[in-house]
């Protein structure tokens, strides 16, 4: 309990702090990276129908997206523990008259109205519950009988290498960087396809079904220095580097993103899995 209490205030730092306000910084790069994650849920979303309860959402761009999609009528809801995050998800939505709204909550244990949400996604936001069988319990609860959940979660680190290029390269510069903790919740906590299984059936979701999905993403060339000293373990601890440390790690760093250079555009394979589930009428 101690353990999960410290990762959940850890978690809850972090998306408040320096992470929330670099994500915040770099929405448009970021939004234009997972574009094709985007697309693939709100196609999903159009097919199932709402309401929809988008889990772990950002600054909102997918939520927004998928209330395009299904119209002014849809109900489309994001949830994120991040202030920073939802405040701009809220403007977002408020600037183009979008029906969806936002919650400042943690999933795992916000007080959802029981059986509310007729498909629950999340692009990338899931991994990070500090117990995540009591969160998905919780999602479960806010699920119609029958709901879907349909995720979208990063397979292994070793199988990403373009996302820990930057640490890999930074280390002899930045020897304090914390290793990846496959465990703690973080970018490759459902790395293990069986550890995900075993979660979403202790917190009674059925029919599971976890599927490799491997999908090409792109930024322009000439934000890659942006990138790196903005965002990720690196990014994060460049926020106290002086300017002479920064140029250093960022030109080394620099480097080993060359082989994903083509031309103006960075390309890079995502390796994922799209993890599907249902909820069951037996609500706990």
């Amino acid at each position: 309990m101690k353990l999960t209490q410290h990762r959940r205030d850890e978690q809850a730092e972090l998306w408040n702090g320096t992470a929330g306000r670099a994500w915040v910084e770099a929405q448009e790069l970021l939004d234009g990276m997972f574009e094709p994650f985007e697309r693939l849920l709100v196609d999903e979303v159009a097919a199932r129908g709402g309401p929809v309860l988008d889990v772990g959402c950002g600054t909102g761009g997918t939520t927004l997206s998928m209330a395009r999609r299904l119209g002014p009528l849809a109900s489309c809801t994001g949830i994120d523990v991040s202030a920073p995050m939802i405040e701009v998800a809220r403007t977002r939505a408020s600037d183009e008259g979008s029906t969806a709204r936002f919650i400042l909550a943690d999933a795992q244990e916000h007080a959802f109205e029981p059986a509310s949400y007729r498909t629950v996604v999340s692009r990338f936001g899931t991994m990070f519950f500090a117990d995540p069988v009591r969160a998905f319990a919780n999602l479960h609860f806010a699920a119609t009988d029958d709901a879907g959940l349909l995720l979208i979660a990063w397979r292994s680190a070793s199988e990403n290498p373009f996302m820990t290029a930057a640490e890999r390269a930074a280390e002899p510069i930045l020897p304090g960087l914390a290793p990846r903790d496959p465990d703690a919740p973080g970018q490759f906590a459902f790395a293990d396809r069986r550890r995900v299984a075993d979660i979403l059936e202790a917190s009674d979701w059925k029919d599971i079904e976890i599927q490799p999905l491997d999908v090409e993403c792109t930024i322009p060339a000439d934000q890659i220095g942006y990138y790196v000293s903005r965002l990720g373990p690196v990014g994060r601890a460049l926020a106290d580097a002086d300017t002479g440390k920064r140029s250093q790690v960022i030109e080394a760093v620099r480097a080993a993103f060359e082989p994903y250079v083509h031309g103006a555009q960075v390309r890079f394979n995502a390796a994922c899995w799209r993890i599907q589930a249902r909820a069951t009428s037996a609500k706990g």
